[in-house]
């Protein structure tokens, strides 16, 4: 029995799962979790039209460094707590018996809501990617090329969500094997494009114009205020460095996760860190005409940046656009891979919020498929969810910068519980794990906990001025209904009977 087992019985909960995966597997994994690609592509072009290159570049290294200070927190707690259901457990166990109930309530919720708003986030992106695919693949905008309009659009995202529903209830076998390809598709991807994107471009930019240039877009996105513009460019940052909690789920099938399990987070914060700035560094310095990316008449119809900027490379050196679709379907291949990952965990987590009936009509949603033992009806009701988030795509023109919203304020928020909870505790309550931050537990948490707040905030803001019912961000509404109605659902009936996570062990007399 490793140090990680021996603290996982202590707290109450048997070593059922097989304990064989190695640090670099749940490095690897949590890696793709957070993914290169389905981050920063479908908000490069909005982030870089707010203030300009500058400010998204140096955006990205502003929040991977606050990015630290959340995944240093997490790491303490996950050292400590080395337990598969993570953020619900470790709100439980740091909170007390009288704020535990509590806590793991709002934590399930937010991951809940988090993880559901993530499968739409891959669904519009993969939608973009393809809609761009067809586009170059049929002649371009400027050739005669088909540009799918918003019904097809529409189709496309609750498409995907269908299939990624269906492989979740029936090929559970086939999902194991692509997360492998995953973790390989986004490293080898991930290489090629930073690699040979500048590489191929003609031209490329300065580095004055991309480590120094702020320019508004007033005229596009009717933002006056410079320092609101670069507030709003950061979102790309902040929605892409979050996922990392993956490797704390993965703790019960670690090899000495208690020392394993913190490593693997802030090695994966570390790792995207590094890729993702190269990334953007390579798409803002391949650039060939910044006025032009955003031009509804160029090949892309100015409705997806990273594409034209493919384009503008591969047309320019090689004169047709063969190279800038291969890249685009290895984009979209990071969005399938990403969205069917969400979609299994987002069902694994109402599954388990069901089992404690903190969800309602909780007997369906934890139903298991008779044959495939999985989940299925709490699969379905995710996809569910999703596609009704979807449909204002029909009529609004920022659903994305909606659902990422949702997505985002959801899956940190749900950081920010057991963050707070530790802050707030005696810390002769706290029994520390091997990697232990001592005295400065209190300022990490309390910068990683405004820096959650911070996020949160931001993700509410209007993206788009005038406001109007195309341009408005309904996330506030969404979100404020939403947590409103499990608040009170919690203060007129949850709170007296949610104990939150139930033990599986009983203890007596110190012994298991």
């Amino acid at each position: 029995m490793d140090s990680a087992e021996k603290r996982l019985n202590e707290l109450g909960y048997k070593q059922e799962l097989r304990r064989e995966m190695t640090m670099f597997k749940t490095l690897a994994i949590s890696f793709s979790t957070m993914t290169l690609f389905t981050g920063i592509t479908p908000l490069y072009g909005s982030s870089l039209q707010y203030a300009g290159p500058a400010s998204l570049v140096w955006g990205w290294v502003m929040v991977s460094f606050f990015t630290w200070f959340v995944g240093i927190a997490m790491a303490e707690i996950c050292s400590s707590f080395p337990t598969t259901g993570s953020l619900y457990f470790w709100a439980a166990h740091l909170a007390g018996p009288k704020w535990g109930p509590f806590s793991s309530w709002c934590c399930a919720w937010l991951e809940t809501i988090g993880l559901i708003a993530g499968i739409g986030t891959q669904a519009y992106a993969g939608s973009q990617t393809l809609q761009s695919i067809i586009l170059l693949s049929t002649g371009t905008n400027k050739g005669g090329g088909y540009f799918a309009p918003k019904w097809l659009f529409l189709c496309m995202y609750i498409g995907l969500t269908v299939i990624w529903a269906a492989l979740n209830t029936f090929a559970l076998e086939v999902i194991a094997l692509i997360d492998i390809v995953s973790i390989w598709w986004q490293v080898i991807g991930g290489l090629v494009i930073v690699i040979m994107l500048p590489l191929v471009a003609l031209t490329t930019k300065s580095a004055s114009f991309v480590f120094t240039h702020l320019e508004l877009a007033p005229g596009s996105t009717g933002v006056t205020s410079k320092p609101y513009a670069v507030i709003l460019s950061f979102l790309v940052s902040q929605y892409s460095l979050y996922g990392y909690d993956a490797a704390a789920h993965l703790t019960e099938e670690t090899k000495g996760a208690d020392k394993n399990g913190p490593i693997a987070i802030l090695g994966s914060i570390g790792i995207i860190s590094v890729f993702g700035w190269a990334y953007i560094l390579a798409l803002t310095f391949s650039i060939q005409d910044f006025g032009y990316l955003y031009d509804v008449n160029n090949e892309t119809a100015g409705a997806f940046v990273p594409a034209q900027i493919l384009y503008d490379a591969f047309h320019g050196r090689y004169h047709n656009s063969a190279g800038a679709i291969v890249l685009l379907f290895v984009i979209w291949g990071s969005f399938f891979f990403g969205g069917l990952s969400i979609t299994t965990s987002a069902a694994r987590v109402v599954y388990a919020l069901s089992r404690d009936k903190g969800v309602p009509f909780s007997h369906l949603w934890q139903q298991l498929h008779p044959k495939y033992k999985v989940p299925s009806n709490a699969v379905w009701l995710c996809a569910a969810i999703c596609i009704l988030l979807g449909l204002p795509i029909l009529k609004v023109n920022v659903v994305f910068t909606a659902i990422t919203s949702i997505c985002t304020i959801g899956w940190v928020g749900g950081y920010a519980v057991p963050i707070f909870a530790r802050l707030v505790m005696s810390e002769k309550n706290f029994k520390p794990g091997p990697f232990y931050l001592g005295k400065a537990r209190r300022p990490v948490c309390l910068v990683a906990f405004l820096w959650i707040c911070y996020t949160c905030s931001v993700f509410l803001l209007p993206t788009l001025y005038p406001i109007a019912w195309d341009t408005f961000n309904y996330a506030p509404v969404a979100l404020g209904v939403g947590l409103g109605l499990i608040m009170l659902w919690w203060l007129l009936d949850a709170r007296k009977w949610f104990k939150g996570p139930v033990r599986n062990i009983d203890m007596q007399n110190g012994k298991v």
